[in-house]
């Protein structure tokens, strides 16, 4: 079916497909099942009524019970996180290069020519716009805690040296075959293995999202919400629990990756704070901090997309792009410039080996590292997916995919080249050793301290920590909110505020339940079951562009 272009907004909030697209047919009116609660001048609520029911309630428990129980369920969580990065990280690889491969086809197949929203769209945003929200939703805090901490890392553990895991605990290990004493092989290598995390892999899972929710919800016209995609198999059912249990998995799987993510960027923050201003540097400190940017975060959910995440996200974006400059420009630049093309060279040299599942004898990077990874990333894509997808309709298919693909992942080169390089380039260069033996979280600052003007670069550090922390609170609680009110873009504010409020609790939670660890072990745990979700979601894709007018 296909209708003409200048329909209305429909009453999720989404614009009607402009052109001839495959709406699907349905007897499903979005918001049938939820519940509707309105007093006036007080507050108002529109829920689906099994999935934010289990999913709040699940949430709740889970929190009451971690902060319980909280000085018994470290080891626990250490042996959940232990047990899924050991024991399944081959399902996690295999599963990470299938979505790459996908995405690949996708962009050199004819169907890459198809047109979210219809052949008649156009974009919402300007690149520029866009390709902000892309960055500071998808791996803001994740750059800034480990921009120069896993290149450095891996620098000293291919050398030959100990070396932090993602865990903070010291240990012995060498990806793949390791370059013992050679300093040129060592960086080659520890640039390439850290290029993997955050390049074309990361980015094909949250593209493998956004591209099935964009398609099914601005040119089917189905709710946005991940229950939608698997229509094509699943058909009327997906309106009931099939439908109940891929959402709430997808609430379960975004809650538990945003907060890990709000985790580690307390706890840089915090760090940052001491090693700046001597303040404490504390879980109590932590927390403090995790309550006042969940605040400023919730500020931002009721201004809105434009008014709170657009905004911020380009006001990080500018902030980000200065302090790169300014390190490119004092640090060694020379290197840093020549060191993003070699870089590129040695990352394409090594993915076949890197992206390999088996054979292998590096444990403790595959399992500590990519595994770990590889299930953030998957716990992170609901909301990642869903907030690119609200964000990019009026692009094709292939301009999607490859802005998606391909300019983050250039981003993210660019960044980890500019911060792991100039830390190596100190330890190699200067003899410096405080980078290599600093902590995880300041090892920014560390390397920021043997720059000029320290305190200003390093403070802006410490904003660009917490703007991201708030993007990515806001960002989270405005797709959870979307998932539970049933696929209703423009939800009550309350219950945004809910979501925003519970993900500072989830973190806080975890902190004091066992720390990192436990933030690690959820989302692992989410990641897995919603892995499986992924692999269904993409066979649902390919039909649904299969059935799109050409």
């Amino acid at each position: 079916m296909s209708e003409p272009p200048g329909n209305p907004v429909s009453a999720d909030g989404i614009p009607a497909p402009e052109g001839a697209t495959q709406i699907i047919s349905t007897g499903y009116e979005i918001g049938q099942d939820n519940i509707n609660y309105r007093r006036r001048f007080v507050f108002e609520l529109d829920i689906h009524n099994v999935v934010f029911s289990v999913s709040a309630i699940g949430v709740v428990a889970f929190t009451l019970l971690t902060l319980m129980f909280q000085n018994t369920l470290d080891p626990l969580f250490e042996g959940l996180r232990d047990f899924m990065t050991s024991r399944l990280d081959w399902f996690f690889m295999i599963t990470a290069n299938i979505f790459v491969l996908l995405c690949l086809a996708l962009v050199i197949l004819p169907l890459g020519r198809i047109r979210l929203g219809g052949p008649d769209a156009t974009p919402d945003y300007s690149y520029l716009s866009w390709f902000s929200m892309l960055f500071a939703a998808g791996m803001g805090i994740g750059l800034m805690f480990y921009g120069v901490a896993e290149p450095m890392g891996n620098y000293t553990a291919a050398f030959g040296g100990p070396v932090f895991g993602p865990d903070g605990i010291r240990t012995d290990w060498a990806p793949l075959d390791g370059a013992s004493g050679n300093a040129e092989g060592a960086r080659r290598l520890a640039m390439a293995a850290t290029i993997f995390h955050w390049a074309l892999h990361p980015w094909a899972i949250y593209a493998i999202v956004a591209l099935s929710l964009a398609l099914f919800a601005f040119n089917k016209r189905l709710p946005l919400t991940l229950r939608s995609v698997f229509y094509p198999i699943f058909g009327e059912r997906v309106w009931g629990w099939p439908g109940h249990i891929i959402d709430i998995l997808a609430v379960f799987a975004t809650i538990f990756g945003l907060s890990t993510s709000l985790g580690f960027g307390a706890q840089q923050a915090s760090a940052g704070l001491h090693f700046l201003f001597d303040l404490p540097d504390t879980t109590g400190a932590m927390i403090f901090l995790i309550i006042v940017i969940t605040g400023i975060a919730t500020a931002s959910v009721v201004a809105g997309m434009d008014k709170g995440v657009k905004l911020l996200s380009e006001i990080n974006m500018g902030l980000a792009v200065l302090l790169l400059l300014f390190v490119v420009a004092v640090g060694p630049t020379t290197q840093i410039v020549t060191g993003f093309f070699k870089n590129l060279l040695a990352y394409a040299e090594y993915l076949p080996a890197l992206s390999n599942p088996f054979g292998r004898d590096d444990d403790n990077f595959r399992h500590g590292w990519t595994a770990f990874y590889w299930a953030w990333w998957i716990s992170w894509s609901p909301f990642v997916g869903m907030f690119i997808a609200r964000v990019s309709r009026g692009r094709t298919v292939r301009e999607f995919l490859i802005a998606v693909l391909l300019i983050p992942s250039i981003v993210s080169t660019i960044w980890m080249t500019t911060f792991g390089g100039t830390a190596i380039s100190q330890v190699v260069k200067q003899g410096l050793t405080s980078v290599q033996d600093a902590a995880l979280e300041l090892k920014l600052f560390e390397m920021l301290a043997h720059l000029p003007i320290t305190e200003i670069t390093s403070l802006i550090g410490i904003v660009l920590v917490i703007v991201f922390f708030v993007t990515s609170s806001d960002s989270g609680s405005l797709v959870i909110d979307t998932i539970s009110a049933g696929g209703k873009l423009n939800a009550p504010i309350p219950q945004r505020v809910f979501w925003a409020t519970f993900e500072g609790l989830v973190a806080i939670a975890l902190l004091l339940g066992g720390g990192l660890t436990a933030l690690q072990a959820m989302a692992v745990s989410t990641g897995f079951p919603f892995a499986i979700v992924l692999l269904v979601a993409c066979v649902a894709l390919v039909k649904g562009l299969m059935a799109e007018p050409r």
